[in-house]
């Protein structure tokens, strides 16, 4: 019998390099690591499935003691990416590939049935659309496309459309994008307008994140929350911790509105501090009170 998960988070775990101003750092690194470690702290029950060198295993220390199920195939070598943040209390990053794990087949997927499926990119080709389709047919899909958008230029990686986006985003429960991403999607600057656009492809509710907080279109319900955070020592995978708080919150049955309140107090905690969030529901829950003072 299969074993049973609230979420299947697949993609790859990265060996990132972070450059914030001139201090510089190596770091585990991709939407399910940053992601996986939120749902666990929700006390939701995850499995991860991902692609990494042998060497790097290790790596998958921080997701295993915190409660996950790691299914790890073994690959040439890890993905990676330099996140360079030419000003710490700026929101511009430049992005430069340093390595790719490969692209995951539909033999991977492990024996397990889960609530959601999180599907987290980081780098191009980790998934394909037979894979998608595939992970659809299982169950409810919360995807992250940044890996689809991404494509090398050079030396730098740059969100560069996504062709595949109105066969896929019909298949999926909640889609996660940044500002920039429903831009260069929909040709709406205004977030408002291109969620919209986004939820009318097909996405049941749609996560847009930007650089002063999060906006939710879940259909009847369009909210936003701010990030009000003291600093951006911990910018890199704002994202990645918005997205997956809010619909782990969604999984515990909170509203839009509720999911999408919580999700922007946990990431603004994350945006103070490098690394996963690795704070507690009680911290969280105090600096929503501090944002909306109880009557």
């Amino acid at each position: 019998m299969d074993e049973y998960f609230d979420v299947l988070a697949i993609g790859h775990v990265a060996k990132d390099r972070n450059i914030v101003g001139e201090k510089s750092e190596i770091a585990a690194g991709g939407a399910v690591y940053y992601g996986g470690m939120v749902l666990l702290r929700l006390g939701l029950r995850v499995a991860v499935m991902t692609r990494l060198a042998k060497e790097d295993f290790d790596i998958l220390d921080e997701l295993k003691e915190a409660g996950a199920k790691i299914y790890a195939s073994p690959a040439p070598q890890t993905s990676g990416i330099e996140n360079f943040h030419p000003d710490p209390n700026s929101d511009r990053r430049i992005c430069r590939l340093l390595g790719f794990a490969g692209p995951f087949r539909i033999t991977d997927i492990p024996p397990v049935r889960a609530r959601i499926y999180y599907i987290g990119t980081v780098v191009p080709g980790e998934e394909d659309l037979p894979f998608i389709k595939e992970i659809a047919s299982r169950g409810p899909i919360a995807l992250d496309p940044q890996g689809h958008m991404r494509k090398e230029m050079g030396e730098e990686l740059i969100s560069n459309g996504w062709p595949q986006a109105r066969e896929v985003i019909p298949l999926v429960h909640y889609l996660k994008v940044d500002d920039r991403e429903a831009a260069a999607l929909t040709g709406e600057q205004d977030r408002f307008k291109a969620a919209e656009v986004l939820r009318s492809w097909g996405a049941k509710e749609v996560v847009l994140t930007h650089r002063t907080g999060v906006l939710v279109n879940a259909g009847n319900e369009v909210v936003e929350a701010p990030f009000r955070p003291k600093s951006l020592a911990g910018r890199t995978g704002r994202g990645d911790t918005c997205f997956s708080s809010y619909f782990g919150r969604r999984l515990l049955g909170d509203s839009p509105a509720a999911a999408a309140r919580f999700a922007a107090a946990l990431t603004t905690i994350k945006l103070e501090r490098p690394g996963p969030f690795r704070g507690s529901l009680e911290e969280v829950e105090a600096r929503m009170r501090e944002e909306i003072p109880p009557r």
